[in-house]
């Protein structure tokens, strides 16, 4: 499977809507995984809140996206990061090293996550978000 590029939406409380809102627009087949799902949060309050939504559809559009923790800074308009997924890992930590270093910064170190693959969050030295995911195993596509 190759490297996959996919946009990755942030919002504040209505992930959940807005993915069924762009399922409406785009159709297709919609995968949530709440924070509770995954015991993601200390807060009780977030057990309900998308920690990870995943919109394919027919044409083989594929949209991401999750709500921000209340922990998290969030800015409306500017809510968007970048998802790379796939199954080869050292080009996807290749990637995610290049992107945090020089002038960039981790947000979360590329370690086994709860769902079973290797993740990592970081931010590039122009302040875009990125999600790196290696898939554990064949046919997944990014977070459950």
């Amino acid at each position: 499977m190759p490297t996959i590029l996919n946009p990755y939406l942030s919002f504040r409380d209505n992930a959940r809507e807005a993915l069924n809102f762009y399922q409406s627009v785009f159709g297709g087949d919609l995968r949530v995984s709440t924070f509770g799902d995954y015991q993601a949060s200390e807060d009780p309050a977030e057990s309900d809140k998308i920690m990870h939504g995943m919109l394919t559809t027919p044409q083989g559009l594929v949209l991401m996206g999750a709500d921000t923790p209340n922990s998290m800074e969030y800015r409306e308009g500017s809510a968007i990061s970048i998802s790379l997924s796939g199954e080869d890992e050292a080009e996807l930590r290749g990637y995610y090293d290049k992107l945090s270093g020089d002038g960039g910064s981790v947000t979360v170190p590329m370690e086994k996550s709860p769902w079973g693959d290797v993740f990592g969050m970081c931010k590039d030295r122009y302040g875009i978000g990125w999600l790196v995911n290696v898939n554990a195993a064949q046919g997944t596509t990014g977070a459950p």
